[in-house]
């Protein structure tokens, strides 16, 4: 790894920590895309896009994929060019080469993945509750059994990338089962002529709103749904040969699930109305007893709690990777950089990210509120990117790499800025949620920023490559 200090913090003796070790082939690769993209967002959040815009619950989520793909691109001239475990943040200190940016990114990076998995744990409790009939539905109840959910998810973690990946395998397969029993339980019921097909095309919107802005407040939530796709970037360096396989592995990934997502949302609208897939925190499960009331109810809430816990595991590893890497190159104060010396792991920067996980669960608590403040940081993060990929064109590297259509990145930058502005409908509650989040970074930077310079140390990577890399192996 590139030096980052000065001479006379080098002379103090700084430890180097292990390299990160490549585990994951195409297939690995693919499951760990699949499986992060599905999960908590349809299966929490489908009822509320519902509620906005009717029977044409799917539309929002099929504009959601479409943005998604085309950001998708803009990452994969990147990763393919950069093939680095730093991702946005590298890629956006490569364009700019200013260190306050680049560490902005890297921080919102880091907290949508803790706002995305706050939801998670959240839903996970949520379904718990309907499935097991435990009556958490209101008070404290929810919120503990979140508590203890998130407090599993980082012992996992700090058990290793390892075991994190063959824990996401198994899950993924998981969640996918639960999406697929939807799909078939709408298949079996429209054959069997129940439910109500033509609730599809039919929008309901409330008489003070059009429908392109239903949609688009809609598209808002839906988006957390797709997201989870620029995460497998951050892996990059625990991947075998990323430049060849990520391009077709990646689109792979988005086609299977933006599919999926429009026929669970069309199985789903048609057995249950728009009203009562809105209310509450556990839409799937409403399918499951109107399309196939004799399903045991329980397997169904086991199935959706494991595939949120998904979500949760793959967001926390790479948010706690994040910090760590922010750490090494003394942009967060060097505590976080701390690996474990027995599971090579970064453990304080585990605890951190957990504590905040903590932190949103007990005083934020809303699903809709943490998945649509997901979508907002991370659609801030995709303007950047789309932007450093038209930037980063006058650069070349010593290897072949993808190259995306010029006009892509343009359209991406300038649909992610659209539906990350307040006039979609957002709710204002997501801007103050994320704002406190950053202002969060902001201190810390600050901190490091004085540390750094009473202590002589000063970060001197150009190209910042070891933000999120050189972490722990197993």
């Amino acid at each position: 790894m590139t030096d980052m200090t000065s001479g006379s913090n080098a002379a103090s003796g700084a430890t180097i920590e292990p390299s990160l070790h490549r585990v994951m082939g195409p297939w690995l690769l693919l499951l760990f895309i699949v499986g992060d993209i599905l999960g908590t967002g349809i299966y929490a959040l489908t009822g509320q896009v519902a509620k906005q815009v009717g029977g044409v619950v799917w539309l929002p989520f099929l504009v959601a994929f479409v943005v998604a793909v085309v950001t998708a691109f803009s990452y994969l001239e990147l990763v393919t060019k950069y093939p680095k475990a730093a991702g946005a943040a590298l890629y956006t200190h490569k364009a700019f080469g200013i260190h306050f940016i680049t560490f902005i990114v890297a921080f919102t990076v880091m907290c949508s993945g803790i706002t995305s998995a706050s939801t998670a744990s959240r839903a996970f409790a949520a379904n718990l509750s309907g499935a097991f009939q435990l009556n958490l539905e209101t008070g404290i109840g929810i919120s503990l059994v979140a508590l203890a959910f998130m407090a599993i998810v980082a012992a996992v973690n700090f058990r290793g990338v390892g075991e994190s990946v063959k824990a996401n395998v198994v899950l993924t397969m998981v969640e996918l089962t639960g999406l697929l029993i939807i799909i078939f339980i709408g298949l079996w019921a429209i054959a069997a002529g129940q439910g109500d097909v033509s609730r599809v095309t039919q929008f309901a919107t409330s008489p003070d709103t059009s429908v392109f802005w239903s949609v688009m407040a809609a598209t808002t939530l839906a988006f957390f749904a797709m997201v989870g796709f620029e995460d497998s970037v951050n892996m990059a360096e625990e991947c075998k040969n990323p430049s060849g396989i990520f391009p077709k592995v990646l689109l792979a990934g988005l086609f299977i699930t933006g599919a999926i997502y429009v026929l669970v949302s069309i199985s789903a609208i048609t057995l249950v109305t728009p009203a009562d897939l809105g209310e509450g925190e556990t839409p799937l499960l409403k399918v499951v007893q109107a399309g196939a009331p004799n399903f045991p109810l329980w397997i169904f809430g086991f199935i959706t709690m494991f595939a949120v816990a998904n979500s949760a595991l793959i967001n926390m590893l790479m948010a706690s990777r994040l910090v760590y890497g922010m750490s090494r190159e003394h942009v967060l104060p060097p505590i976080f950089g701390k690996v474990h010396a027995r599971r090579r792991t970064p453990y304080l920067a585990i605890a951190f990210t957990t504590l905040l996980a903590f932190a949103l669960i007990l005083f934020v608590g809303e699903v809709p509120a943490l998945g649509g403040t997901t979508a907002l940081l991370l659609l801030f993060v995709f303007t950047i990117v789309n932007i450093a990929v038209l930037v980063l064109r006058k650069e070349s590297v010593d290897h072949d790499h993808f190259r995306t259509p010029t006009f892509l990145p343009i359209v991406g930058a300038i649909c992610c800025a659209f539906f990350a502005g307040p006039w979609t409908g957002r709710d204002p509650v997501q801007y103050k949620i994320a704002g406190i989040l950053i202002g969060i970074g902001v201190v810390l930077w600050v901190v490091t920023v004085l540390v750094n310079r009473a202590t002589g140390i000063r970060p001197t990577d150009a190209d910042m490559e070891a933000l999120g890399g050189d972490g722990p192996v197993n």
